[in-house]
């Protein structure tokens, strides 16, 4: 039998339960408006505590998570994945770690006519890189 390296890549990927629980997280916080330093804040850590939560890189201890829920006025349950829910799909998760995306959505959602919305849907796939286009910044 094969010994696995300690080095493998998968020992350093965060387990999908964790997140599960930051993506949980992260929606709450957002729907409530809050930013990752008021969170912190609340919590007593820094923002950049929450960042690693929310990715799932850093696990969300059970009395962090208590007390996260009771800053947001919602039941711990509520950050925890219910037990037979399929995990989330790498498409959402990619939704949900980049900057100004919900914002994106809202406002697209305001737009009053489908014409108009196809219109915003055509120019941001226009200029959107192909994934054989090299990518600058």
């Amino acid at each position: 039998m094969e010994r696995r390296s300690r080095t493998d890549a998968a020992d350093f990927a965060p387990d999908q339960i964790d997140v599960e629980v930051g993506l949980a997280l992260k929606r709450a916080r957002l729907h409530r408006k809050l930013s990752q330093t008021d969170l912190g804040q609340a919590l007593g850590i820094s923002f950049q505590q929450i960042q690693k939560y929310e990715r799932g890189a850093n696990r969300v201890s059970a009395s962090m998570l208590v007390k996260a829920a009771r800053f947001m006025k919602i039941s711990a349950a509520t950050l925890l994945p219910e037990e037979d829910a399929p995990p989330t799909q790498s498409f959402v998760r990619r939704f949900s770690e980049a900057r100004g995306v919900e914002t994106l959505v809202d406002a697209y959602c305001a737009l009053p006519d489908a014409a108009l919305r196809r219109a915003v849907l055509e120019l941001v796939i226009a200029v959107a890189p192909r994934p054989t286009d090299p990518i600058s910044d």
